[in-house]
């Protein structure tokens, strides 16, 4: 194991979040659960954890969505295209009757593994030059959520920095990528700020 996928390493937790977020639309149990499940197949997440509630470490639970609710947070980790192993996480937000199912890479694991990442979304690094190293994980993040999609469509799907269903792709400057249904599946639009 490397340091960047030790789950029990409190320095890869930190940072805040580079997130996936499938917007799957009304609120359905069954549906987050079939999402949940393709999701951690599509991103080859290996285990499916919660942190205990003493403090202690993780234990193993079952993936589904009565783990997403018993729980809030389910974490493993997973390769990313670079071969890096990193951990991660998923939590599901319900929220006016609208489900939005999240998949999130700590940026104090990702900074391990790939030295570009720096302070990023928070130092001089982090504008259009962290595209850099952000594009190839936007289109390996778009191509899990296109897997997914496959398996169960949703509304929208965002990737950056702690993103939420409120961003769009309205403007000129774009600081997450977004995934929108058309006529032949899955249209990419990537960042480009």
């Amino acid at each position: 194991m490397g340091i960047a996928d030790d789950m029990n390493d409190n320095e890869n937790w930190t940072g805040g979040f580079y997130e996936l977020c499938l917007v799957l639309g009304a609120a359905d149990d069954d549906n987050v659960d079939r999402a949940l499940r393709s999701l951690w197949r599509a991103a080859g997440l290996q285990g499916c954890h919660v942190r205990r509630a003493d403090g202690s470490g993780f234990a193993v639970v079952e993936i589904g969505v009565a783990a997403l609710h018993a729980h809030s947070h389910l974490c493993g980790t997973l390769t990313l295209p670079s071969g890096a192993r990193v951990v991660c996480g998923g939590f599901l937000s319900r929220y006016e009757g609208l489900d939005t199912l999240e998949l999130y890479l700590p940026l104090g694991a990702l900074a391990r593994v790939d030295r570009r990442i720096g302070g990023y979304p928070f130092d001089e690094s982090s504008g259009v030059e962290s595209l850099t190293w952000r594009s190839t994980l936007d289109r390996w993040l778009a191509d899990v959520a296109i897997a997914v999609y496959d398996a169960v469509p949703f509304h929208r799907a965002l990737i950056g920095f702690e993103v939420d269903e409120d961003c769009g792709i309205s403007g000129d400057e774009r600081y997450a990528a977004v995934l929108m249904p058309g006529a032949d599946g899955l249209e990419y639009h990537p960042a480009n700020a």
